[in-house]
Order: C-alpha cells, then structure tokens, then sequence
C-alpha cells in the first residue's frame, strides 16, 4: 500500500503511512487496486502458498509458469514410499499399475544401494557418512523412474498477488480435474485472506479463450527431427562482433547481460525422461513447453544401466507388461488421466527456447555434477551446439562423463549440533 500511494503523490514514506492507518488495507485495495484496475498494485504484495499431498502432474501445473517462485520435494533425495498415490481412474486394474511400479520402487532399495557400492567403492581419504549419504542420493537418482507420476508430493508457490490471480484464472481451465480442484482450493485461500484483491469481475469471453488453450494448447507431444536431440538458432555472428570482449572474457559463475537476449533465441528439442524434465523446467527465463507423458519415446536408459543384472531384466519385464497395462487404461479413461500411471523414467518430448543469456547459464548449470545424470547429457549437448555454432563464446561447462560425485552427500538441510 505504501508503494502504491508513491505513483500518486510525492510526498514522504512517512506522511502515506498516516493514510493506510486511517484507511485500512481493505478499503484501500478495493478503492485502488480492484476499483480502479490498477493490477500493478498487486505487484507490491506477495503470499506463499503451500500445497500438500498432490501429484506431480499438480506441481508440475502449478510451476509452468515464467515468474514461479517456490521448491518442491525432491525424489533425489527422498524415499517416496510412503507416500500416497492419485488413482483418478479408481479400479483394480489401475490400482494394480501403481502397486506394480511401487512394488519395485521399495522392493529395489536394498539391492540397488549394495551394487552401487560396488560400482563406486569408498576412498581412504573420503568421509564415511558423507559417503553413505552419496550413496543413498544415488540409489534415488535410480529408482525414481519407477514412480509413477500420481506420486504425491509437496511444493510451495511464493508470488505476488497479482501473478496469482493470473494463473489460478489459467489452471481453473487446466485439462486435469486434481490440477482444478487444487486451484479452486488455492483461490478460495486467497479470497479469504485477500478478499479486496480477488474480487475481480469476471468476462466470459476471456473465460471461453482460456477455456480453449487449457484444452487444446497445455501440453506438448510432437518429435520432428531425428535422433534424441536438436538445435536450431537465428542468432547471427556479426550481430555479437561489438560484444566479443564480453563475450570471451566472462568469467565462470557470471552471467552474461540480459540485453543480449535481443539478438535471437537457441531452441532446443530433446527427449528427456520425466523425472529430470521437472528439473530443466525449473528455468524460467525462457520457454519450456509441458509435455504430454507417454510410453511411445521409451523408458531411459540411463536408470536401467544403474541396476544389477538380474534387476535390469526384471525391470525391462515389467516395463513392458507396465506399457500393455496402460495401454489398457488409456483406451478405457484418456491420455490425460494415463499419465497419473506413466513411471517418471519415460522419455518425454521436450522444446524449450532461451536467448543467449539463459542459454548460457543452463548449459553452465545443468552441466555440473551434482545435476541428475540425464540432464547432464542434454546440457552438453547444449553446449556442444552453442560451441560448434559461436566458437568465439566462452563458456565453461563441465564436460566429464564421470558424474559420481561424493559431495552429493553434503546436499542437505541438516539442524547444526
């Protein structure tokens, strides 16, 4: 309120705080915020919104969004099995699915944690709990591609009221029936607390026009090229000849400047499983289309080389009976729904577009190694594209095809002694 009354009035802080008291924040946000339209008031106050015991096709929902602030519970380090499962569909055949996945979800933990430490034995110089904690984090890098994608999970969702209100007027139209009743709950919430900032009329056309991109527009599925990834860019090289002292005397962990976004976008297409797509959608100055989970791209191959011989073959064995099962729910229910029993190590078709700024933080980032080992190779395919096209640009990836690391054990929020 007191941002608000500066576009008004050049008056001191300390004079407009005597007219919100007199005022009071409700009258003062129906008179110049709902009122007058003036939304850029509602960009001045912030909330967080918590939401619990959702699947991961909400979260998912509720972070495809460009100014999305929050964190979501990571099957990276966390056991998931105890968690509870969205079976939309309801019956025996789709509850055994989840069972199925879930069965070997748990039922894995023990011998896939003995082959890792097989596979990356400890060093004398290395801390045994840190090395245990790696190990522990490792064995969910693996079997998280067994979760289903009705697995519950939690996330927070920090905005300003004004963001809030225009997504919650997208995800009422959002495909899914858990995503819309999630964001009624959500704007009940806001009304309640903020009834002077949710009280806007509402238009039918508008709504019909949303009604229409939720249906038709929300989720990506479309491969048109060949192999498992591609680059494209319109950027030409004479156009940065004026930045080349920026451009080759960055250093790491520096970013570049935003106005170099100007000069063109890098789109990238790619096939990444499920589960390290949530990460790459994390990146928000960019687009990163949604993208319809399906059995057709295949399961990644990455999850099932981490296994144990006899697991791996189990796991090819039941992937396949898991692919004719769902088949078998899709055709009774949609492919909108069968997603809630899709594993999250399946192949998704991917399309996101950054600018050269963006580009180069994600190919910088998504490199090192403490990232999920599937999305390490798509950002070195990254960068590799941005190399062969820009030689001149610095950048500093890491390149190693190594991705053990034991430091992933000092990746915690622990309570200091």
């Amino acid at each position: 309120m007191l941002q608000a009354l500066y576009s008004r009035s050049a008056e001191s802080v300390e004079k407009h705080i005597e007219k919100v008291k007199q005022t009071g924040s409700g009258k003062f946000m129906e008179r110049y915020y709902v009122g007058y339209g003036h939304a850029s008031i509602a960009d001045c106050g912030s909330t967080t919104l918590f939401l619990e015991d959702v699947s991961m096709l909400v979260a998912k929902a509720v972070e495809d969004w460009p100014l999305y602030s929050g964190q979501e519970t990571s099957t990276r380090y966390i056991d998931m099995s105890k968690q509870a499962i969205i079976d939309p569909i309801g019956t025996a055949e789709s509850r055994t699915v989840l069972d199925n996945w879930m069965e070997f979800y748990i039922g894995s933990q023990t011998r896939v944690l003995d082959h890792l430490r097989q596979i990356y034995p400890r060093r004398a110089d290395e801390d045994e709990a840190t090395y245990e904690r790696a190990l522990a984090a490792r064995r969910f890098d693996a079997l998280r591609s067994f979760l289903p994608a009705g697995i519950t999970t939690q996330l927070s969702w920090h905005t300003n009221l004004r963001q809030a209100r225009d997504k919650i007027d997208l995800l009422l139209h959002y495909p899914l029936e858990e995503v819309r009743q999630a964001t009624a709950e959500m704007l009940r919430l806001l009304q309640a607390k903020y009834g002077h900032s949710f009280g806007q009329k509402e238009y039918p056309e508008s709504e019909k026009y949303r009604a229409l991109l939720g249906q038709k527009f929300t989720f990506y599925n479309s491969k048109k090229y060949v192999g498992d990834f591609a680059g494209q860019t319109k950027i030409k090289t004479s156009e940065l000849t004026p930045y080349r002292e920026l451009l080759k005397k960055r250093p790491p962990k520096t970013n570049l400047p935003v106005f170099l976004a100007e000069y063109g976008m890098f789109n990238f297409d790619f096939l990444l499983d499920f589960g390290s797509f949530r990460d790459i959608h994390r990146h928000r100055n960019g687009v990163c289309r949604m993208p319809l989970l399906t059995t057709k791209y295949g399961f990644n191959e990455w999850y099932l080389k981490q296994l144990p011989a006899d697991l791996k073959s189990a796991a090819k064995n039941l992937i396949k009976e898991q692919k004719i099962a769902i088949k078998k729910l899709e055709a009774k229910s949609s492919k909108l729904e069968a997603q809630y029993y899709i594993a999250m190590g399946f192949n998704v078709s991917c399309r996101v577009a950054y600018g050269l700024p963006a580009t180069v933080y994600v190919i910088e980032l998504r490199t090192g190694k403490m990232v999920h080992p599937t999305l390490r190779r798509v950002a070195q395919k990254m960068y590799h594209f941005v190399h062969k096209k820009f030689p001149e640009i610095t950048l500093h990836p890491d390149l190693d095809l190594d991705d053990w690391d034991i430091r992933r054990g000092n990746q915690g929020i622990v309570e200091k002694e």
